[in-house]
């Protein structure tokens, strides 16, 4: 497992939820949701900033069966134009049924789904990170795919 914080975006259309990880890749926390805006990225180029991370994991919403959709291309866009704004790789990861867990969890834990929607953002980042860490400890190699942004 290669050390160093890294960062974890579940892109939606409205919101983008973020989450990170301890030095030694771990777990996976809930740092903060943004509402998505042409400052999206400049926002997230700030936090970047501040916590140092080795790369960044960018969940890919790909259908059931695999393919893309819709929101698969938005989610490559935003990775791409991240990956031209930061100084680290931005890697992309099926990320197949986060948000459905990340309501789970909470209705889990007796919170309402409803008023939660920015949370839930944050719990899918979290999930979209810890199954990165857990797959790159399991597999020895880093997930997904490094977005190479397009000039």
């Amino acid at each position: 497992m290669r050390p160093g914080v890294r960062i974890g975006v579940d892109v939606g259309r409205a919101r983008v939820g973020i989450a990170e990880c301890d030095r030694d890749g771990l777990i996976a926390t809930p740092v903060v949701t943004l509402t998505r805006s042409e400052t999206t990225i400049a926002e997230l180029v700030g936090l970047v900033t501040d916590r140092g991370p080795v790369e960044i994991v960018v969940g890919l919403p790909l259908s059931l069966s695999g393919s893309d959709t819709q929101s698969t291309t938005d989610a490559r866009d935003f990775a791409d134009q991240l990956a031209a704004s930061v100084d680290v790789p931005v890697r992309l990861v099926d990320e197949r049924l986060s948000t459905v867990s990340a309501q789970r969890a909470l209705r889990d834990s007796g919170r309402r789904t409803r008023g939660s929607r920015p949370v839930i953002d944050q719990v899918a980042a979290v999930i979209i990170l810890q199954n990165a860490l857990d797959s790159e400890r399991t597999a020895g190699r880093p997930p997904g795919a490094v977005v190479n942004p397009r000039p």
